[in-house]
């Protein structure tokens, strides 16, 4: 059996985290191992409480999963410390990791920073080089090009991001090119945040090192229990690339699975609850 490894927080309520990372690769395949960033104490509706991990207790996590069971793809999810990221850096380095799939949680979906300016640069520096490819969204994907203090392509301006605000597919896809020149891996930018509800552009490189720009539609789903699409979406990715499928194809399965998690409609909580990630085995 294939093996993939999640990197991240834990979620009590079991949406998104570590537990949506599980159930998630444990559906779509594989056998799914865990090294735990943070614990939190949440619900669906809001966090009451995060207990980090030391540096040294993740770098022990880490150390046994991967010295008795190597995984053949890696998920990381939001790391908001310095120290953390430098571990899953250096073990990514130390052990040849590969399939790395990296989600970018930096801010909320009201706009606000999740982790400190200092803990992103690091994010940049040590982690996006190793990853096959990122899955920012809407917000996120602005923030980095401030960050890059990008300059918008002044020969396509009817397109071209304007203020870094992000409101059309081709800005879409200028953003995704810009990011994947910077930091060498590829791009998967996620739909919603009123650009588009379910389409997603990808942008990286084929082994050969032809161009990879694609599409990914998606029919919108009108559930309003949408607690960790993020983690999920990025851990069925990893998922499949523990597989051995192409990057592509591992985006369009993965689009599939969380599309059907949509659909079930499960309604769980009194907040934005979570999908059904066991959509596919229900009766």
């Amino acid at each position: 059996m294939n093996t993939a490894l999640t990197i991240a927080g834990s979620d009590s309520c079991g949406g998104a985290g570590i537990q949506a990372d599980i159930k998630t690769m444990t559906i779509n395949g594989v056998y799914a191992m865990s090294a735990i960033t943070a614990l939190t104490a949440q619900n669906t509706t809001g966090v009451t409480g995060i207990q980090e991990v030391t540096p040294e207790f993740l770098q022990q996590q880490i150390d046994a999963v991967v010295s008795d069971i190597r995984p053949d793809a890696v998920k990381t999810g939001m790391v908001s410390s310095i120290p953390l990221i430098k571990v899953i850096a250096s073990s990514i380095k130390k052990y040849g990791l590969k399939n790395v799939v990296v989600d970018p949680v930096m801010v909320a979906t009201s706009g606000a920073k999740l982790i400190s300016d200092d803990a992103i640069d690091t994010l940049k520096k040590e982690l996006f080089p190793l990853a096959a490819v990122i899955t920012p969204n809407i917000p996120e994907i602005e923030f980095l090009l401030e960050t890059l203090n990008f300059q918008p392509d002044s020969s396509n301006l009817a397109d071209s991001i304007s203020s870094l605000k992000i409101i059309s597919e081709a800005q879409m896809e200028e953003a995704a090119r810009k990011i994947h020149e910077e930091f060498g891996c590829a791009v998967l930018v996620k739909g919603g945040h009123n650009v588009n509800d379910a389409n997603d552009f990808l942008y990286g490189k084929n082994p050969d090192g032809t161009i990879v720009k694609k599409w990914f539609r998606g029919k919108r789903i009108n559930n309003p229990n949408t607690h960790g699409t993020g983690c999920t979406l990025s851990s069925a990715i990893a998922a499949n690339l523990a597989k051995g499928c192409s990057l592509e194809q591992s985006v369009a399965n993965a689009k599939e699975y969380i599309s059907g998690a949509l659909a079930a409609m499960l309604n769980l909580g009194k907040g934005r609850g979570p999908m059904a990630h066991n959509w596919a085995i229900l009766k």
